[in-house]
């Protein structure tokens, strides 16, 4: 199974994914169907004969039950693209067998290394098989770790008929990095009452709850004078942009936060003295502070129109997704079975709030109660992430005992 998980997970990493939250298309890049229509095809191979991609991007599969009682039909779901700040293209995975427990080289024309000092994690590895980047590009960890562990399991079972199982459903979404990812999945024609993502982090992670999410995107128009003849004329909008920023409260900012502490970051910035732009994301745990940490967004752009007399300043805030926990607790057997089927792996769970979000949110809030589940990258999004081949393979175990427990059921 190590072998298996390894090879699929190098095949798929291998095809760029890269999503565009510029786009208007669904999905919003179309190289992102080129690892699905790849899914498609090699779940055929398997025998799962309904395996289907639609014309918005999502993949959707069926293996059948092969026991003669009534069970919940579980769900497994991945996503296929990946974030857009950093190349997804021509990635070199660099795999360290047997990892000595020391600094990992990455690149040495960029002098580019994984240092135990700032990732003393890594420490937890030792002798294990890493997946590293070679310091030009991200991994893609997130989440094709999670496509490739699904994808081990379903291989296995439909080459080991004397599993009992329930129906399971597979599942491959387009563009969860952009927020987008279950924009148009039907959950009826999906068909599961239970699922899980397989999208989370560190081996042993297993999430029901995430942030409330918004997006907040300001644009202001300056005034570009001579800056000879400028006063009391010029309204420089870089300048403005600096103030509305230094307005919100540095303390919450990603650097400064853990937890279930919330944060404003922004993630975009470009403009001159005539326009610019910003683009934040605001999270929160908390739904009544998710509404406070927009409101002061919306009063700190009220104040800069009022001090400069005009509105120089647009707000367009937008909710993303909600925290899950609501939606799954009703449902709480679906955490505990997770829990079980990590012990029965021998993995030892972690419960904890995922500081970010996943299809499995919104799902929740669509009716199909959906907890997230270690894919076991670290450092997601960036050139320093990597992963374990042994939590590939934990985590297909722990598929793969969530589909047993669930046939168990009486």
């Amino acid at each position: 199974m190590k072998e298996t998980v390894l090879n699929k997970f190098l095949r798929y990493v291998a095809i760029d994914t890269r999503s565009d939250e510029n786009s208007n298309t669904q999905p919003s890049t179309m190289k992102q169907l080129n690892l699905s229509k790849l899914l498609v095809k090699e779940l055929k191979e398997m025998g799962i004969k309904d395996a289907a991609l639609d014309e918005h991007g999502y993949v959707m599969a069926t293996i059948p039950s092969n026991i003669n009682k009534k069970t919940p039909v579980i769900g497994f779901i991945a996503h296929v693209d990946t974030a857009p700040d950093l190349s997804g293209a021509d990635i070199k995975p660099q795999i360290i067998e047997n990892y000595n427990g020391k600094d990992i080289v990455l690149n040495k024309e960029k002098k580019l290394s994984l240092l135990l000092n700032d990732f003393p994690e890594l420490s937890d590895f030792k002798g294990k098989t890493l997946i590293t980047t070679d310091g030009t590009t991200l991994l893609g960890a997130d989440d094709k770790a999670g496509i490739a562990e699904i994808m081990t399991a379903a291989e296995f079972i439909m080459n080991h008929p004397e599993l009992k199982h329930g129906t399971i459903k597979i599942g491959f979404t387009p563009d969860e990095e952009i927020g987008r990812g279950v924009d148009k999945f039907d959950v009826k024609k999906f068909g599961a009452d239970y699922a899980y993502t397989m999208d989370g982090g560190a081996l042993g992670e297993l999430e029901y709850e995430n942030f409330n999410a918004a997006s907040a995107k300001i644009k202001i128009q300056g005034n570009n004078i001579h800056p000879g003849y400028a006063k009391g004329k010029m309204i420089n909008s870089i300048l403005v942009a600096m103030e509305l920023n230094a307005l919100l409260p540095i303390s919450e900012r990603p650097e400064f936060t853990c937890n279930y502490e919330g944060f404003f970051h922004i993630t975009h910035f470009s403009g001159n003295v005539e326009q610019a732009s910003m683009q934040y994301i605001i999270r929160d745990h908390d739904r009544k502070k998710f509404e406070q940490k927009k409101e002061t967004v919306k009063s700190c752009v009220d104040f800069l129109n009022k001090r400069y007399g005009k509105d120089i300043l647009t707000l367009e805030l937008k909710d993303q997704y909600y925290n899950m926990r609501e939606m799954v607790e009703p449902h709480y057997h679906v955490v505990e079975t997770a829990v079980k089927a990590m012990q029965l792996a021998n993995v030892e769970p972690v419960i904890r709030p995922i500081r970010g979000g996943t299809d499995g949110a919104r799902l929740s809030f669509m009716g199909l109660p959906c907890p997230n589940i270690f894919a076991g990258g670290h450092n997601f999004h960036g050139k320093y992430e990597f992963v374990a081949v042994e939590s590939m393979q934990k985590a297909t175990e722990v598929i793969l005992s969530i589909i047993k427990l669930y046939a168990e059921k009486q």
